[in-house]
């Protein structure tokens, strides 16, 4: 490409610059040590509950992502990984599950899960968090996940975590407030945020914030695809059942699309103004192609825009469409000097007025490095803590979701400190979901101008 500076992508992951790579990814406010890098490793031995040097974990969440998560701990080259329990709602999931991690596996000593160390059930989450593990990967709905780290950290455990970490202001307060107690007790807790640990958008970020582009005045951050998944009403499934099976079109365990998925992009603005979080957003959404009886009470567009302290601002669009144009993860910063295109996880780019474009390929592969990451910090025990950055992601989410359906500016204070909670405080199976469909069986959804947020 003609006057065009590639970055290297240096392949060998054991080189010197690991060191201030792991140091940006974390942030000062961490405590990190140098020698933290995945594959120059000195095993702790001993500093496990089975007393060897395997660390034992269990998948918490049967789905695609749990199974893809555990494949990608179990891969790892910086520890003795073992996956030895595993936890979800319903057993075809766990079975399921189980099946494809032994496939995918290629070490099958790896995967030591019997019988009696499988879980099922509501409660499942609490039996595989105290059956002898070291670490836990919480891959449930997100609604489910301020509970259950909850639950990890006081019984002692490391924790990764799927993004969003909640779906209301409550649940970011209880990540926020457990988090805390993971920093006491010198827990490792990592979030699937994968672009903090691809090099691409690693070093692209230090750039912004280095001064390369300026003074970042305006960005855009889009998330736009045809939508995911449905399945299909059983007719022998209660309602909790269906909601549970279909929780990605239930904001009591999804938050909607804009805090599911799009939370990711917002979570990259964050990340190159300097971890901090707007102070004000307004917008509009709503439903025009997803108004059927199989999807639920959530929207299918979202359009923000969101004020941060230092006056800049970001226009932020999601939109699950089929047959319309998609974005994929991309977000778009301008500066005084120039800009920045950060597209999906392909190429990052930065432009700089009368110099060569600086391009980034991928690089290192974030799902799997993130988890080379944590358990490299497990063994040799220096944690680090990556849930303060995703919980104000997830909160930048939600107050979007308050804008867009209220109609309404909603600040940042009356969004964190609202008390409005969307699910259940307790779930059995016997208790009814927060939201029933309509006699037309269609669930009623947010109605701008009319639904109250605060």
């Amino acid at each position: 490409m003609e006057g065009v500076v590639r970055m290297s992508q240096n392949s060998n992951r054991n080189d010197s610059n690991k060191v201030s790579r792991r140091q940006f990814v974390l942030g000062s406010s961490v405590a990190v040590t140098s020698g933290l890098v995945a594959g120059n490793l000195g095993v702790v031995r001993g500093a496990h509950i089975g007393g060897d040097d395997a660390v034992r974990i269990a998948l918490i969440g049967c789905g695609g992502r749990g199974t893809g998560a555990a494949v990608q701990a179990l891969s790892t080259k910086s520890a003795n990984v073992r996956l030895v329990a595993m936890a979800d709602a319903f057993r075809d999931r766990l079975d399921f599950s189980l099946q494809r991690i032994r496939k995918r596996v290629d070490d099958t000593w790896k995967v030591d899960v019997p019988e009696q160390r499988t879980f099922v059930g509501l409660d499942a989450y609490q039996k595989a968090i105290d059956c002898g593990v070291d670490a836990v990967l919480l891959v449930t709905p997100p609604g489910f996940r301020p509970v259950q780290f909850e639950a990890a950290v006081k019984a002692g455990k490391h924790v990764f975590m799927e993004k969003p970490v909640a779906v209301d202001a409550p649940g970011v307060r209880s990540i926020m407030a457990t988090s805390k107690e993971a920093d006491k007790k010198k827990l490792s807790v990592a979030v699937g945020f994968t672009f903090r640990h691809e090099i691409n958008h690693i070093e692209c970020v230090k750039m912004i914030q280095d001064g390369a582009t300026g003074d970042v005045a305006h960005m855009r951050a889009l998330y736009c695809t045809g939508g995911v998944w449905v399945r299909p009403r059983m007719t022998d499934q209660t309602e909790l059942e269906y909601q549970l099976r279909n929780w990605y079109y239930f904001n009591w365990l999804s938050g909607d699309h804009i805090v599911e998925q799009h939370q990711y992009t917002l979570h990259l603005v964050n990340w190159l103004k300097g971890d901090i979080h707007p102070i004000e957003c307004h917008g509009m959404g709503g439903r025009q192609v997803r108004i059927g009886k199989d999807y639920g009470e959530i929207f299918d567009h979202h359009a923000n825009e969101y004020l941060y302290p230092d006056g800049s601002r970001l226009s932020s669009f999601c939109r699950h469409m089929p047959g319309c144009w998609n974005s994929g993860y991309t977000v778009h910063a301008y500066g005084t000097k120039g800009h920045a295109d950060m597209k999906n996880a392909r190429d990052c780019a930065i432009y700089i007025k009368g110099q060569p474009p600086k391009v980034w390929g991928k690089g290192w592969d974030g799902y799997q490095v993130e988890h080379d990451d944590l358990f490299t910090s497990i063994v040799r025990g220096e944690p680090y803590n990556e849930a303060p950055y995703d919980a104000h992601a997830t909160m930048t989410a939600i107050m979007g979701r308050m804008a867009t359906y209220s109609g309404q500016i909603i600040t940042w204070n009356e969004a964190i400190n609202s008390q409005q909670r969307l699910g259940p405080e307790h779930l059995t199976w016997d208790t009814e979901p927060p939201v029933k469909p309509g006699p037309d069986g269609i669930y009623p959804c947010a109605v701008p101008g009319v639904t109250k947020v605060i």
